[in-house]
């Protein structure tokens, strides 16, 4: 699949099927992470491979937050054991934090561009993703399950896998979006 052709085909998936993603794909999704474009060559990004064990925690934890601590009936866990449990691969990608506050603002930056390479690189391998912020990513917790150092902030997790559904976005005319100066 072309560049042009990926960043069309690209979609958020909230709903996965609960396959596999190859090693071999996934490491082709860092490859191309990796070659985000980075102010200073300070490479400020970092990629965990969260692994099954490691996945269920950070899955109850994404429950807890999202049900408040209440019970959780059969199908609302089933639902969300699809939203955080089933795709294929989990990357949880951090920043290494500049004391700069302009360079890491940069390196933030620079972060969103290698999520964005390796979802375009899912999806030209005929995969899905989901680039996940919130609560979640704070979460004290999260931390100690990722095993980050101090410096690291967790910039997202991207969800990699094979999508139940995708939706339909209209977006509004470039032209809408853009502005030229004399």
């Amino acid at each position: 699949m072309d560049t042009l052709a990926a960043m069309r085909a690209r979609r958020t998936a909230h709903r996965w099927q609960p396959t596999p993603v190859d090693d071999a794909v996934v490491e082709r999704c860092l490859e191309a992470a990796h070659q985000a474009p980075c102010h200073k060559h300070t490479w400020p990004w970092r990629f965990t491979l969260v692994g099954p064990r490691a996945r269920a925690r950070v899955t109850a934890l994404a429950i807890e937050l999202k049900t408040g601590g209440r019970p959780v009936h059969d199908k609302q866990r089933a639902f969300l054991v699809s939203q955080f449990g089933n795709p294929g691969a989990l990357v949880v990608v951090s920043q290494v934090v500049a004391e700069d506050a302009e360079r890491a603002r940069e390196d933030y930056a620079a972060c969103a561009c290698a999520i964005e390479n390796m979802m375009l690189a899912a999806t030209a391998q005929g995969l899905h993703a989901k680039w996940s912020t919130g609560g979640l990513t704070r979460h004290p917790e999260v931390r100690t399950l990722l095993a980050l150092p101090d410096g690291e902030e967790v910039v997202g997790f991207v969800w990699l896998g094979e999508a139940l559904e995708l939706p339909s976005v209209s977006r509004p005319p470039v032209a809408e979006v853009t502005r030229s100066v004399p």
